[in-house]
């Protein structure tokens, strides 16, 4: 039943690893081989990770598979980081037999209990006869609406049950209707206020790619000739005119994004959460402003910021809504001034002939790989130098953890977008510390032969934690300092990788342009300066109109993790 399922909602690709609770279901995995593809990870939680990254890149449901307990609750950092960035995840795990639920029987933990707060649906099988149903039901919930993870729990002893399958071809579920067409008077007062702006502002967010309507987004930038900014989720947009794009908002984003939201007279936020690291302090977020936020989840509508105009839909089909439109707008003048924010506040950074700038090798990255690739980065520094320096001009082509923060998460996601993406350059930027935390997944790649390539930016910190000690906390730098990293080349060339170790800014350049060329996977250890900051920064809770636009290199960092010989 479970496999027939698979089949009816056209599942591919399924990652996990097996245990004596899903054994059964591994067993007939075996009959269908030649159907699906199977991805044997080292930890569940890079199987999720893996999962979630596919899912990301391709808008298919990532589908995983692992057993009861352990296995189920390694998969709790993952099936987070789906929701926190409402990603469409089918996680089946087994369970203890139904006579044994309740008795504290090996490998038992009530992980429809534990993952409720962070599934959009779970649901724990009691019977066979409900099985066909519950599935239909875990992938239209998946996938519809606000998309998230859904997790199914599956005793053991309904792993041998028979009865007759019966797949839904429809599905009515009561308290479930998401509304998917906005409604027209809202999306009229929202045109008549672009009407009448002289300073309007698109934000796009990650409902924009997780809705597949990146292009539509163009199309609408383009018509009406309105700038654009992204939060961190909604990186690959492509204006045909390049002034229309503004970077990145929020607590790292460029200071003349940041400055269109402070001065815009009109915001249109399009599948956006207005979270607090793009917002700041909300009270004094888009002073100037009315919004308009279009979002197919109303209870997103309102929750962190006021709105004047709230759209609740699919912004497919409110995008092609507001195409329908037509008016004469000319915002000439407020593209102009911020051109002059733009060009007397450029994001930079200052080279050294010494020490690589870990900017330096993101902007070497962007430049030589190809437009299509997919960047998966990791949390922290790296992540935002990612969104910073690297010009994403594709949708889905951004994957990171940007509610949940998960270090780790680059990876295996990158091993889950490359599955995904055969024919398309996959590339995993992450940093010291996140990339320790599953490392084991370099033994993924070699066993698939994928060819992943993978930037290490080697800092010998947590970054980003160490620059807030730094700006924050006196130059306190409370167990930040990672100064006894291994060579993590070592490691993957002990594990079948390709890979380099460079540490001086003249190999940058050579080593991103073998690491493009390469046919097979392959690693670059970067060691990079550890006293590098990511500027522009809004403090926590600041106002984003007022970020700290510098700040001074710290000589004891240096000493901390390199030693007086690097200086």
């Amino acid at each position: 039943m479970l496999f027939e399922a698979f089949k009816r909602e056209r599942v591919e690709k399924i990652f996990g690893i097996p245990g004596g609770a899903i054994i059964h279901v591994y067993d007939e995995l075996c009959s269908y081989e030649n159907e699906m593809d199977f991805f044997l990870f080292r930890h569940e939680q890079g199987a999720t990770h893996a999962a979630d990254g596919y899912a990301r890149s391709t808008g298919k449901p990532g589908v995983v598979l692992v057993t009861s307990g352990p296995g189920a609750t390694n998969t709790v950092t993952g099936i987070a980081t789906a929701y926190m960035d409402s990603v469409p995840l089918v996680v089946i795990t087994g369970q203890v037999s139904t006579s044994a639920i309740g008795t504290d029987a090996f490998q038992e933990v009530d992980i429809t209990g534990v993952s409720m707060p962070i599934t959009k649906h779970n649901h724990l099988v009691t019977s066979v006869e409900e099985l066909p149903q519950v599935l239909k039901e875990a992938f239209h919930i998946a996938t519809t609406g606000r998309p998230g993870p859904v997790l199914i729990d599956l005793p053991k002893s309904l792993q041998t049950a028979e009865g007759e399958f019966r797949y839904p071809r429809k599905l009515e579920i009561p308290g479930y209707k998401p509304t998917l067409v906005g409604h027209p008077r809202q999306i009229k007062r929202a045109v008549e206020l672009l009407k009448n702006s002289k300073k309007p502002l698109v934000i796009a967010g990650g409902g924009v790619n997780l809705s597949g309507t990146a292009h539509l987004l163009n199309q609408f930038l383009d018509k009406f000739g309105i700038p654009v900014v992204n939060t961190l989720m909604g990186h690959g947009l492509n204006p045909q005119d390049e002034r229309l794009y503004l970077g990145g908002i929020g607590m790292h984003g460029s200071y003349y994004g940041n400055y269109a939201v402070v001065n815009a007279d009109l915001i249109v936020a399009l599948g956006v959460r207005f979270s607090d690291r793009i917002t700041g302090d909300p009270k004094r977020f888009a002073p100037n402003a009315k919004i308009v936020h279009v979002d197919v989840d109303p209870a997103e509508i309102g929750k962190n910021v006021q709105v004047d105009v709230p759209v609740v839909g699919d912004l497919k089909n409110v995008l092609e809504e507001f195409l329908k439109f037509d008016f004469e707008a000319d915002y000439s003048e407020w593209i102009e001034e911020l051109q002059k924010v733009k060009e007397s506040h450029p994001l930079t950074y200052e080279k050294h002939e010494k020490f690589i700038k870990p900017q330096h090798v993101v902007e070497a990255a962007s430049r030589y790989f190809p437009p299509d690739t997919v960047v998966a980065a990791d949390v922290g520094q790296n992540q935002m130098w990612v969104a910073q320096f690297y010009r994403f001009r594709n949708p889905r082509s951004f994957l990171c953890s940007g509610g949940l923060g998960t270090m780790g998460y680059a990876l295996p996601a990158g091993i889950g977008a490359k599955i995904g993406n055969p024919h398309k350059e996959v590339l995993v930027i992450a940093g010291d510390g996140g990339f320790q935390m599953n490392i084991q997944e370099l033994m993924t790649i070699n066993r698939y032969k994928l060819p992943v390539k993978v930037i290490v930016l080697d800092n010998s910190a947590l970054g980003m934690v160490r620059q807030w000690q730094q700006l924050f906390f006196g130059c306190r730098y409370s167990a930040t300092v990672l100064n006894d990293n291994p060579d993590f080349a070592k490691i993957a060339e002990d594990v079948g990788i390709k890979a380099l170790r460079i540490r001086r800014p003249d190999d940058v350049e050579g080593a991103i342009d073998v690491l493009v060329h390469s046919k097979e996977p392959m690693l670059i250890h970067a060691l990079v300066d550890p006293r590098e900051n990511v500027i522009p920064m809004v403090p926590p809770g600041g106002d984003i109109g007022q970020p700290l636009l510098s700040a001074p290199y710290d000589k004891e960092i240096l000493q901390k993790t390199r030693g007086e010989q690097d200086e």
